[in-house]
């Protein structure tokens, strides 16, 4: 069975005084990292203190981004070796914000993923399609060429270690969501992606989460489908007692 996966992606917000209190604060409030895996996805330059709060608890701290290359003149980059010198566990990878505002491409996206291994930093790499993809019925085969670029050249042993976020564009930061079943029927399109590149046992392994305007209210519903193994979350990561109850969600799923 695989354990669930709750990130809570904060973006662009909190001060610094928020962020090292809502930490502090969640520590003590949420289950036990032996059912749920939680996760907070913050900005680089408060991960520092993050780790530290966080540490021996049942919290893992995440960056949102890195660069492939290990140091170099990268001004304003922050590589994988420095993310895993302050001891962040995972990185979120390809993130439809990435791509569309940052010209990230699907060759970036698999250098990172490869950067994050190296350093023992887990991969939440995003995929996932616009609405114009998906009234024109392409969002299986978007989201086929996204995972099928980011996964190129790794071993199956490898890819077991990783989460997959699907991710569609149309239901991020909009109040939509995918209903539980759509949502489900694309993350085991995404399985059976990996199964037909690597094999099935790498395929039941492997986590894939949702995510799109993910909330306390859906988040059941959500996790009693057969392939989704947890929420990449934006808004409601940022209040205490929404997060809270995702990841007990999560630990009861």
């Amino acid at each position: 069975m695989r354990k669930p996966i709750i990130a809570g992606n904060w973006k662009m917000y909190k001060s610094f005084e928020e962020a090292a209190d809502f930490v502090d604060e969640v520590t003590s409030l949420i289950p036990s990292n032996e059912a749920v895996d939680a996760v907070i996805c913050a900005p680089a330059i408060y991960l520092a203190t993050l780790v530290e709060i966080a540490d021996e608890t049942d919290l893992a701290i995440g960056a949102q981004n890195m660069h492939y290359e290990t140091e170099g003149a990268f001004t304003g980059e922050v590589s994988p070796t420095q993310l895993a010198s302050i001891g962040v566990d995972y990185v979120v990878l390809g993130h439809s914000e990435r791509r569309e505002y940052f010209a990230e491409t699907d060759e970036a996206i698999n250098k990172k993923v490869r950067a994050a291994l190296n350093v023992d930093i887990v991969p939440i790499i995003c995929c996932g399609e616009t609405d114009a993809e998906r009234e024109a019925g392409q969002t299986e085969a978007k989201v086929e060429a996204q995972i099928t670029a980011a996964l190129q050249g790794f071993s199956a042993e490898e890819v077991q270690h990783m989460v997959i976020a699907y991710e569609p564009i149309w239901a991020i930061g909009t109040g939509k969501t995918a209903t539980a079943d759509d949502a489900n029927a694309v993350c085991g399109a995404i399985r059976q992606v990996v199964a037909n590149l690597f094999d099935d046992a790498t395929a039941q392994a492997i986590r894939i989460q949702y995510g799109g305007s993910v909330k306390p209210e859906n988040i059941e519903e959500l996790l009693s489908k057969e392939h989704i193994d947890g929420a990449l979350v934006g808004g409601a990561s940022l209040q205490v007692e929404s997060y809270v109850k995702l990841v007990e969600a999560g630990a009861n799923a």
